[in-house]
């Protein structure tokens, strides 16, 4: 789940199936009793349904809790980080940054350094089209040094600058989910 409406959509799903959940949160549904072996195939098929998928093996919910801690931080989170992301990785999922970082470069082929920078990218480019915040405070609001720092990394990212990217009249985000 990546988003508020990706937390609703599953509620509903849950709710749907008459399985009572003692919360949903990105990345998260928690359930308040266990649930038979159709129940949970019933739950799989819905949830794929829906685009999402229901994840039981340690690993793959140790990604999914990376990424939404990535995403909600980047996306959802006003307020900036003020520690650095290896820090609250490793705080929040109580686990080893060094662990953490072998294991999700393993499973999904990329660093966890490159897949904050592509969520980082897709925050710009959302900021960009929104046309709220010029560049500085943009930059500012996604802990960048600098805004050429942010200009650099984009540019390396989308094989543009942002200032470009501003003036396409067809500018193409990705889904948070498919980074």
């Amino acid at each position: 789940m990546v988003c508020p409406r990706c937390i609703d959509t599953v509620k509903d799903i849950f709710a749907n199936l008459d399985i009572e959940t003692t919360h949903v949160e990105l990345g998260e549904a928690v359930i308040s009793k266990s649930i038979n072996n159709e129940e949970k195939q019933n739950l799989a098929e819905q949830l794929k349904e829906r685009g999402f998928e229901l994840l039981e093996d340690k690993t793959s919910k140790l990604i999914a809790q990376i990424k939404t801690t990535i995403i909600d931080q980047i996306h959802y989170n006003a307020e900036n980080l003020n520690v650095n992301f290896s820090t609250l990785l490793s705080e929040k999922l109580n686990h080893d940054y060094t662990s953490l970082s072998k294991l999700f470069s393993t499973v999904e082929g990329i660093t966890i350094e490159k897949y904050i920078l592509k969520q980082k990218i897709e925050k710009v480019k959302e900021l960009i089209i929104y046309d709220e915040l010029n560049l500085s405070e943009i930059a500012i609001q996604l802990n960048y040094s600098s805004v050429a720092h942010l200009s650099s990394q984009f540019k390396k990212e989308t094989g543009m600058a942002p200032t470009m990217f501003k003036k396409l009249e067809n500018r193409n985000r990705n889904t948070l989910d498919s980074l």
